[in-house]
């Protein structure tokens, strides 16, 4: 390849990333914002479970209770940590993802993926994202539930929190619950071809193309396969919040002593019920969520798309993203991956 080909290939990699690390960052900020109340929530149920006496709606009661102890602030704990990680969440997981599939798409020689090609480079890139960021997640979960712990010093921002751990746990305490986090990838796999094919069968029913879909119809096809996914994926982000909250008072025993470990002791205290502790709570959380992520980071992309500078000079034979991955009326039947966030 010619040198000026290679250069437009590599503009149009690094604009293509802006948009979508800038649009994907934007919204995922967005959305964290705006649900970070029920995500406490959730993270204390996955964590301590159902508190003792409780009567009535668990959200209504838990969210009461936060604010009558921990103030306004304690319904906002660990957003800080969430959209840092959001950032290099987003960065590191387009550019893997876009990487893979070249790779894909070159050792082939074909410019549209199958399904299971778009799964392994989703799958690459989500355990590439979960690794890099894992530490900060560590830091949004205890920082979510040390307002429950008033035996421990408490962690006063992100960055003590981070020192704290790596002084007192090591590489180990920033990595705890990084093996079910990296089983979490399967979320990604179930609800990257789930929306698709809803996308597909709302697309035939109503006689048009995937890209020409109304954001109504987006937002249903992504709300539906967030909820999927977070069903069939659920009890593995029960175990990640316990493995990485503990660890967070030195003067208590530590409780499990790995992923089986902890999965036997949640099983024999609750049954197979406790690992699904905080699930209702998280589905109201997705929704919303999925709703305005994939709203937010559609208006933020068209934004970047038409103020990030591009050169026009396509090497021959290297179509555009637009061309690569835009449904044509007699595939709607196929399941083709198209950019969007991982919600």
């Amino acid at each position: 390849m010619s040198s000026n080909g290679q250069s437009s290939v590599n503009s149009y990699n690094i604009r293509d990333l802006i948009c979508n690390a800038g649009a994907g960052a934007s919204a995922g900020a967005i959305a964290a914002t705006f649900v970070c109340p029920l995500d406490v929530i959730k993270t204390r149920l996955q964590v301590h479970g159902l508190p003792p006496g409780q009567t009535g709606s668990v959200i209504i009661t838990s969210l009461q209770n936060i604010a009558r102890t921990e103030g306004f602030r304690g319904l906002y704990r660990g957003l800080s940590p969430t959209i840092l990680a959001l950032l290099p969440n987003w960065a590191v997981y387009f550019t893997v993802y876009e990487q893979l599939k070249g790779l894909l798409r070159s050792r082939d020689g074909c410019h549209q993926l199958t399904t299971s090609e778009n799964m392994i480079a989703a799958a690459g890139a989500g355990a590439a994202t979960a690794i890099s960021t894992n530490p900060l997640w560590v830091v949004k979960t205890r920082l979510q539930t040390q307002g429950m712990r008033p035996n421990v010093v408490p962690y006063k921002s992100v960055l003590s929190a981070l020192t704290r751990i790596t002084r007192e746990e090591g590489m180990r305490g920033l990595y705890s619950g990084i093996l079910p986090s990296l089983a979490g990838i399967s979320h990604v796999v179930i609800q990257f071809p789930s929306y698709e094919k809803i996308k597909s069968y709302m697309a035939k029913k109503e006689n048009t193309t995937v890209d020409k879909l109304s954001p109504g119809n987006v937002a249903i096809a992504s709300s539906i396969s967030k909820v999927i996914a977070s069903v069939m994926t659920y009890p593995h982000e029960v175990i990640r919040s316990r493995l990485q909250e503990q660890g967070q008072a030195k003067n208590i025993k530590v409780r499990y002593g790995g992923v089986v470990d902890c999965a036997k002791k949640v099983f024999q205290k609750d049954g197979f019920p406790g690992f699904y502790r905080g699930c209702a709570t998280n589905l109201l959380r997705t929704t919303p969520s999925a709703v305005i992520t994939f709203t937010s980071y559609e208006m933020i992309y068209r934004f970047f798309h038409r103020f990030v500078p591009q050169d026009n000079v396509y090497p021959q034979g290297y179509p555009k993203s637009t061309d690569i991955n835009k449904p044509k009326p007699e595939d709607s039947d196929d399941m083709k991956f198209e950019k969007g966030p991982m919600v």
